[in-house]
C-alpha cells in the first residue's frame, strides 16, 4: 500500500484522548474538528512556564540526516518511529515536528508526514491546509507589502526609497514565475510602479518569526523591529514605524499555538510552524518544542535536511532563542543514499556494492564529525530498504562504530513502532548517561563574517569565503546598526555540504560564495546566500501534483 493508503485505513483516536496521554485536557484545547487541535494560550502559558525549570524537562532527541539524495533518507519516518517506539518501550514520548509546506507537496517530494507505518494523521490535512497556519503567515505577510505601498502611493511620509524596500511578498507555492515581479502598473491610481518579489511563505522572515516568538507581545516586538527599507538619505525603516503591528498580530493570533495531532499508534505530536531549512531556521517552534519539553520525558524533534543545514541552525539560532540543548542527535543514513554519495547511479541502487558504501561513508563520517563539534553525543539510524542487503548493513555498522558511534538498524517504516525499539533503547541511554556538554560552534560576539567563516569552514570543510564586495558593504553597516551579536543563518543547496549540489559525498578545500547578504532583524539572524540558493522554489517537469487527486466522496489519492 501507498502512505496515504496506509495512513487512510487507520482509525484515529479523538485527539482528547490522545492529548489526555500528556496531561492535555479538552478544556486546554482549541478543537479543529475530532482528529486535530490547538493549545488555547493559558494551556501554552502553563506548559512554557514548566518548561523554564531545566529540572522539569524531559531529554531532547534531534533527528538529522546524511546529506539528501534522490535516493530517500526517511528523516520524518524516523523521527516519528522513534517516538512510537519510545513508547512501545515504556518511555513517556512527546514528538514535535514542522508543518509541511504546499510547495513540496505539489512540487517534488509529495507528502510530508512520515512513511509507511511511522506516519503523523490526519495525513492529507497535514499535508494540505492544516489549521491555516501558513495561510494566516502568508496573508500577515502580503498585508505588510500593501502597507509598505499604500504608504508611498498616499503620501510617503516617511521618505521610503522604492529602490531599498527589502520585504518580499510570499507564496506558499513553487512559482519561480513570481521570483522578479513589476507592480504598480496602470496609471496612478494603481499605486507606485517598482521592482517586486516572491518567495516562498515557509522561507519568509514572518515564518521565522512566528517560529521563534513565544508571546504574542514577543510576536509584536519582533515584528515591530523588521526591516523592510530606507529612506532616501539611507536610514533604515522598521515596520514598527507605520503605526500596523497590531493588525499583523491579530491574523497571527492562532498561528503562534502548536498544533496537536497523532501518530498511526495514538501517540501525540506537535506540529508547528515550517521553515525550510536550506534557507530559513529549519526547525519547529520554540513553542512546540517547549511544551513538548514540558508534557515528555523524551522529545523527539527534528531538523531540516542534514546536519550541516538543519542541526547546525537548530544549535546556533534556535537553541540561543529557545535557552534549550539537545541530550542526543540522531543522523539518519540509508544504505542506498550512502552508495549515491560513493558514486553509484540511482539506477543502480538495488545492486549490492560494498565499495560504494565505504566511498560514500565520508559523507556520514562529516556529519558525525560536525555533530561532535556541538559536544553532543550522536547515534546512526540505519533506515533499512528491501534492498538494502546483511553484509552491506554490517559494514555500514562496523564503519560507523569505527567512527566511535553507535549504528542501529531501523523498520519503522515497516513495522512502525515494534521496528525501532533498539534505536529508541540505545538512544534513551545513551540521553540518560548525561554526556552531553552543549556548546554553540562561534561566540555571538565575533564579526557576522567570521560566523559566516566559521560555518563554512568548520561545518562545510571550505578553505575560504569568498564574498561579494556589496556583501562585506551590507555586513559592515549591519554591524554598525547594532546587529553584530545576531547568529547567522546561510541559504545554500541542500544537496551537497558545499554550495555545489553537483558535489556529493564528502567536498572540501572549495572556495564557499556568498552573493548575497539580509537583515533579519524581526526574527534576529543574518541569511547569508550562497551559491545559486533561490528563496522562491520552481516545480520540476514531472511536479508531484501530477499524482494527486480527490473523488467524489472527497478522498484524495496520490498525496504520497
Amino acid at each position: 500500500m501507498t502512505d496515504i493508503e496506509i495512513a487512510q485505513k487507520n482509525v484515529m483516536a479523538p485527539i482528547v484522548e490522545v492529548a489526555s496521554k500528556i496531561g492535555i485536557t479538552e478544556d486546554d484545547m482549541e478543537l479543529y474538528g475530532k482528529y486535530k487541535a490547538k493549545l488555547s494560550m493559558k494551556a501554552l502559558r502553563a506548559l512554557q512556564e514548566k518548561a523554564s525549570d531545566p529540572k522539569k524537562r524531559g531529554k531532547l532527541i534531534l533527528t538529522t540526516a546524511v546529506t539528501p539524495t534522490p535516493a530517500g533518507e526517511g528523516k520524518s519516518t524516523v523521527s516519528i518511529g522513534l517516538g512510537d517506539g519510545l513508547n512501545k518501550i515504556g518511555k513517556k514520548a512527546v514528538i514535535a515536528l514542522r508543518e509541511p509546506s504546499l510547495g513540496p507537496c505539489f512540487g517534488v517530494k509529495g507528502g510530508a508526514c512520515g512513511g509507511g507505518y511511522a506516519q503523523i494523521v490526519p495525513m492529507e490535512d497535514i499535508n494540505l491546509h492544516f489549521t491555516g497556519d501558513i495561510h494566516a503567515i502568508s496573508v500577515a505577510n502580503n498585508l505588510i507589502s500593501a502597507i509598505i505601498d499604500n504608504h508611498i502611493h498616499q503620501t510617503n511620509a516617511l521618505r521610503i526609497d522604492p529602490r531599498t524596500i527589502s520585504w518580499k511578498r510570499v507564496v506558499d507555492l513553487n512559482d519561480r514565475a513570481l521570483r522578479n515581479i513589476t507592480i504598480g502598473l496602470g496609471g496612478k491610481t494603481n499605486g507606485v510602479p517598482r521592482e517586486d518579489h516572491f518567495c516562498i511563505s515557509v522561507a519568509s522572515e514572518l515564518m521565522a518569526i512566528v517560529c521563534l516568538s513565544k508571546s504574542i507581545s514577543d510576536l509584536k516586538k519582533r515584528i515591530d523591529n523588521i526591516t523592510v527599507a530606507q529612506t532616501y538619505d539611507k536610514r533604515p525603516i522598521k515596520f514598527g514605524e507605520f503605526k500596523c503591528t497590531g493588525a499583523i498580530a491579530a491574523l497571527l493570533k492562532d498561528s503562534i499555538k502548536p498544533n496537536i495531532v497523532q501518530t498511526l499508534e495514538k501517540n501525540p505530536v506537535f506540529v508547528h510552524g515550517g521553515p525550510f531549512a536550506n534557507i530559513a531556521q529549519g526547525t519547529n517552534s520554540v513553542n512546540a518544542t517547549l511544551c513538548a519539553l514540558a508534557t515528555g520525558d523524551y522529545v523527539v524533534t527534528e531538523a531540516g535536511f542534514a546536519a550541516d543545514l538543519g542541526a547546525e541552525k537548530f544549535m546556533d539560532i534556535k537553541c540561543r532563542t529557545a535557552g534549550i540543548s539537545p541530550d542526543v542527535v540522531v543522523i539518519v543514513a540509508t544504505v542506498r543514499a550512502i552508495k549515491m554519495h560513493g558514486g553509484m547511479a540511482k539506477a543502480d541502487l538495488a545492486t549490492p556494492s560494498v565499495s560504494a558504501l565505504q566511498k560514500g561513508f565520508e559523507n556520514l563520517a562529516v556529519h558525525l564529525e560536525n555533530i561532535a563539534k556541538f559536544g553532543v553525543p550522536s547515534v546512526v539510524a540505519i533506515n533499512k530498504f528491501v534492498t538494502d542487503t546483511n553484509e552491506e548493513i554490517e559494514m555500514l555498522k562496523s564503519l560507523c562504530e569505527a567512527k566511535g558511534a553507535k549504528a542501529v538498524l531501523c523498520e519503522g517504516w515497516e513495522k512502525g513502532g515494534e521496528g525501532m525499539k533498539d534505536l529508541a533503547t540505545v538512544v534513551a541511554e545513551t540521553a540518560e548517561k548525561g554526556e552531553a556538554n552543549f556548546h554553540y560552534l562561534y561566540d555571538s560576539t565575533i564579526s557576522l563574517s567570521e560566523k559566516i567563516k566559521t560555518v563554512a569552514r568548520q561545518i562545510y570543510r571550505a578553505s575560504d569565503v569568498d564574498f561579494a564586495p556589496s556583501v562585506l558593504k551590507k555586513l559592515r553597516e549591519f554591524e554598525e546598526l547594532g546587529y553584530k551579536e545576531l547568529p547567522v543563518c546561510i541559504a545554500k543547496t541542500q544537496n551537497s555540504i558545499s554550495h555545489d549540489p553537483k558535489l556529493m559525498g564528502a567536498p572540501k578545500d572549495f572556495i564557499f560564495p556568498v552573493r548575497d547578504v539580509q537583515l533579519y532583524s524581526g526574527a534576529g539572524f543574518v541569511v547569508a546566500l550562497a551559491g545559486d540558493i533561490m528563496t522562491m522554489p520552481g516545480l520540476p517537469k514531472l511536479p508531484a501534483a501530477l499524482n494527486i487527486d480527490v473523488d467524489d466522496d472527497g478522498m484524495i489519492s496520490g498525496l504520497f
